[in-house]
């Protein structure tokens, strides 16, 4: 299958800290630009933040300050470090391929992402 894999979700305090990480089957994540999206049940799929094959970097405004998105590429892996995590912040996290462009002036379209994993979890809460 072709398609991103997330990991490094789980149960965290407000406040508390956890990283993402985004790995690829078989496709190269520094290819393209990297999109890092969150849902809840019942609502629409929000993007977070996204990274662009030369590492310019666009974060939704309620995350701005507290997450940072990295890309390694020796690793073929991107980075969500989620810091000062809030309870608005629980959802199921994705990482995708935007195969329509390679930087990051906003998330773009939905439809311009590829190669959707299957999420990870991520819970705040006391």
């Amino acid at each position: 299958q072709v398609q991103a894999v997330e990991s490094g979700g789980g149960l965290v305090q407000p406040g508390g800290s956890l990283r993402l990480s985004c790995g690829a089957s078989g496709f190269f994540l520094d290819d393209y630009a990297i999109g890092w999206f969150r849902q809840v049940p019942g609502k629409e799929r929000e993007g977070v933040s996204c990274i662009g094959t030369s590492g310019n970097t666009y974060y939704e405004g309620t995350v701005k300050g507290r997450f940072t998105i990295s890309r390694d590429k020796a690793k073929n892996s991107v980075y969500l470090e989620m810091n000062d995590l809030k309870p608005e912040d629980t959802a199921v996290y994705y990482c995708a391929a935007n195969l329509m462009r390679s930087w990051c002036l906003g998330m773009g379209y939905t439809h311009e992402y590829s190669y959707w994993g299957q999420g990870t979890q991520v819970t705040v809460s006391s």
